[in-house]
C-alpha cells in the first residue's frame, strides 16, 4: 500500500503561485507538466531568497537529476496554489527536496513531488561538496 501524501505540517517553507489561463489543459485542470515548473520555481526562489543561489555568477549550481510527482486531486485556473518545500535528504553534493502542492489555504495536498539537485562546479560541471553556508541554510528546512 502506498503512503499517503504529506499534509501542510510536512513542509518548512512556502511559495504562492498564481495559476495562469494557459496552465489548464483540454480536460479543464492544470496540466501535469506545469507542476514540474512550479517545483523548479519554488526551489530556486527559496535558494535565491536564502542568499545561496546567484544565477548569474554563483558557484556551485544545481543540476536536476531526478524528479517525480504523485497527484491526488485536480487544480484549475484561476485557483491560486501554495507550494510547500522541505529538504528530505542532504547529501555531500546532492539535495532531495519534497514539494507539496496545495490549494491556497488547504491542508490536504493536491500533489506531492520530489526534486533532486546535484551541485556541481559552474565550469567543471562535476559534483562538488556543498559549501558550509549552503549546508546550514538547507538544514534550516530539513524535514522532521
Amino acid at each position: 500500500m502506498r503512503e499517503g501524501l504529506k499534509c501542510r505540517s510536512g513542509y518548512r517553507a512556502w511559495r504562492e503561485i498564481t495559476t495562469r489561463w494557459a496552465d489548464n489543459d483540454a480536460y479543464g485542470h492544470v496540466n501535469n507538466t506545469v507542476y514540474y515548473s512550479w517545483f523548479d520555481s519554488a526551489v530556486n526562489a527559496w535558494l535565491i531568497e536564502a542568499g545561496l543561489l546567484d544565477i548569474a555568477d554563483g558557484d556551485p549550481i544545481g543540476l536536476v537529476v531526478e524528479t517525480g510527482c504523485r497527484y491526488a486531486r485536480p487544480l484549475a485556473y484561476p485557483e491560486p496554489v501554495e507550494i510547500g518545500l522541505a529538504v528530505e535528504r542532504l547529501g555531500r553534493s546532492s539535495v532531495r527536496y519534497r514539494l507539496g502542492v496545495f490549494a491556497k489555504g488547504g491542508d490536504e495536498a493536491a500533489a506531492e513531488g520530489h526534486f533532486v539537485h546535484v551541485y556541481v562546479g559552474r565550469e567543471s560541471r562535476r559534483p562538488v561538496e556543498l559549501p558550509p553556508a549552503w549546508r546550514e541554510g538547507l538544514e534550516g528546512i530539513l524535514a522532521s
